[in-house]
């Protein structure tokens, strides 16, 4: 089969474990895209850009439709299933999609990486001197800061906390 009779699939991998999935596939040959975002990570003594993946537990396969290439693809490490819409059948992804993705990550504009994170859902904070507690989100100020109302000792306190300290429940 050449090039264009190959279809992108978008696959489950285990947790943490897309970079993981990405070489295992790569070395057998496989073309894979890891749509990833770099960011500045705050520790106690350090600062550090990490890179993320952009859509944490999928990765993306471009493959020949055909049961071998399937099963090459979910035997390799960390590697879980295809996302199907029809149980047992893998369904493809648009090549305009893979396409936009890219174009939209080479550009390097900033866009929201975290959609989950909606007024109203449950969240604990991840650092600082709250760490550990938990709340809820309240509103969202801009791009990655929110307000989150956190109920200590009967009262409501409300802080503006960056998107990459809370974490969704």
């Amino acid at each position: 089969m050449n090039a264009e009779e190959h279809n992108w699939y978008a696959l489950h991998v285990r947790s943490r474990h897309e970079f993981v999935a990405t070489g295992e596939l790569r070395q057998r040959g496989i073309e894979v895209f890891l749509p990833s975002v770099s960011k500045q990570n705050r520790w106690k003594d350090r600062t550090k850009v990490v890179v993320f993946p952009l859509f944490p537990g999928y990765i993306f396969v471009r493959i020949a439709p055909l049961a071998d290439e399937f099963l090459k693809v979910v035997k390799a490490r960390g590697t879980v299933q295809f996302i199907c819409l029809t149980p047992g059948h893998p369904s493809p992804v648009a090549p305009a999609e893979i396409e936009a993705l890219r174009t939209m990550l080479q550009s390097g504009a900033s866009f929201d990486v975290y959609p989950q994170l909606t007024p109203g859902a449950r969240v604990r904070v991840r650092r600082g001197p709250l760490a550990g507690a938990e709340g809820v989100l309240s509103r969202r100020e801009n791009g990655h800061e929110f307000c989150v109302n956190i109920d200590l000792l009967g009262r409501s306190v409300g802080l503006r906390i960056g998107a990459e300290d809370i974490e969704r429940l």
